[in-house]
């Protein structure tokens, strides 16, 4: 009769445990889908002010001179690269790459525009 008693302790502890655990299970599944459910709301603002402010940089960039410009680029260029150098994560040194590519591309656009503009003689 010992035995008996000893296995089915057991049995009712690891019960309870697996009730503990799904108890827990779903209490985090319910936290996770208010957390979602919480950034997705605040979604279409975070999107309307990104965009506001990449709209913001593509107009200074288009208003900079083309000296300004070129530091920037060779600034940005530089700093991905020194992130690369030293070992940084490498999504770190794509989000550097990103105003150097953006200041190059400007750049080239106001070089190509200008080679292909022609002069009144």
């Amino acid at each position: 009769m010992a035995a008996n008693q000893t296995t089915t302790r057991p049995s009712s502890q690891t019960e309870s445990t697996g009730r503990d655990i799904a108890a827990t299970t779903r209490d985090v599944a319910t936290e996770v889908a208010d957390r979602a459910s919480a950034v997705a709301s605040r979604l279409p603002e975070a999107a309307a002010t990104t965009r506001g402010a990449v709209e913001e940089a593509a107009r200074r960039m288009e208003a900079g001179s083309d000296e300004m410009l070129a530091m920037g680029a060779s600034f940005s260029f530089g700093l991905a690269i020194g992130m690369l150098i030293v070992g940084a994560n490498l999504i770190l040194v794509a989000l550097a790459l990103i105003p150097a590519t953006a200041m190059g591309f400007t750049l080239l656009d106001r070089f190509g525009g200008r080679t292909n503009t022609r002069r009144p003689s």
